[in-house]
């Protein structure tokens, strides 16, 4: 083979970015690759959701799940002011919660079509079943808390409430990791974790904002146990997503995680150094369930984000390929 017909081979791998010299001036071998997708547009369907509605079902139902439970361990040990707080915050919270869904389906129907079969591996299906399940004890606690009438009746609710309740608050997490939006489906091993946590500090918040001073103290260990639990899975998730946790930190969703991060902080550390103060132990409640509020507005937005954008689909894949 000739000099001329090795100069005519093409390069590849790290040598197709090297230059070579003709002539004594310098000519690209292999021009520079970009990144794109066909027509500029992305690799999976966004998802249609209102951000409002679907953000505000993820937050109030995680509230209204942790509540009960907080609730049912109020009634058991003897608290009842926090546990009437407790019950009627869950019940205020999962009817809104509700109402948000069935908005954003567009007519109640589709809800009800939901319940024509149950499938356990659908995280959809589950969820739903679950709703249905939750609605009725948490409306019986909640009545008897509010009218003082049947109170055996409102405390088999309640518990009934607390045994569904921490699946109402995590299913969201799984329902989210399992679609094929890479800030959700990327964090599957953590997204139910942070979803639980962060309705932990939801109620432990309502329940130091709502409660007496002298009956808080389960909330105020609920709030800074769900606390650090939230800060650790949202920090171990976006850790191990690589590219994808770019969408954490970017945009609205950077600003809505920051913010709930700072909030989630600055109340347990309130929270403690609240436990004599009303008035700490309310701004402390305020700042959980505000920080909450955000954590689960800034997962939603990412995921928004990352399913606009193909490179957080495709390089993932690519890293997975190159892995195997």
């Amino acid at each position: 083979m000739s000099e001329d017909d090795h100069a005519r081979d093409a390069l590849t791998g790290v040598a197709a970015g090297r230059r070579r010299r003709r002539g004594g001036a310098e000519r690209p071998v292999v021009p520079k690759a970009e990144f794109a997708s066909y027509y500029g547009k992305p690799v999976i369907k966004p998802p249609t959701w209102r951000t409002l509605d679907i953000g505000g079902y993820l937050y109030l139902g995680g509230l209204a799940g942790a509540s009960s439970v907080l609730a049912a361990g109020a009634e058991l040990s003897g608290r009842h002011r926090l546990a009437r707080v407790s019950r009627i915050g869950s019940f205020v919270a999962i009817v809104i919660s509700g109402v948000a869904l069935v908005h954003d389906l567009g007519r109640p129907e589709r809800f009800i079509n939901m319940l024509r079969v149950f499938k356990f591996s659908s995280p959809m299906s589950v969820g739903s079943w679950l709703l249905s399940a939750y609605g009725p004890p948490c409306g019986a606690a909640a009545f008897s808390a509010v009218t003082g009438r049947l109170p055996h009746v409102g405390t088999a609710g309640a518990m009934a409430a607390a045994l569904i309740g921490p699946g109402v608050a995590a299913y969201t997490g799984v329902l989210l990791a399992d679609t094929a939006v890479p800030a959700w489906h990327e964090g599957h091993r953590e997204l139910p974790y942070l979803f639980v946590s962060s309705a932990a500090v939801a109620a432990g918040g309502l329940g130091l904002l709502a409660a007496p001073l002298d009956e808080a103290l389960p909330a105020r260990r609920l709030a800074v146990a769900g606390s650090v639990a939230e800060l650790l899975a949202a920090h171990r998730m976006r850790g191990r997503m690589g590219i994808v946790a770019e969408a954490y930190r970017t945009g609205r969703a950077g600003r809505l995680t920051r913010t709930a991060e700072a909030l989630t902080a600055a109340g347990a550390v309130a929270a403690v150094l609240g436990w004599r103060n009303r008035l700490i132990s309310a701004a402390a409640g305020v700042a959980l369930l505000t920080g909450s509020a955000f954590t689960r507005f800034g997962v939603f937005d990412a995921g928004m984000i990352s399913a606009s954008d193909p490179v957080y689909t495709v390089l993932p894949q690519r890293d997975r390929l190159r892995a195997r």
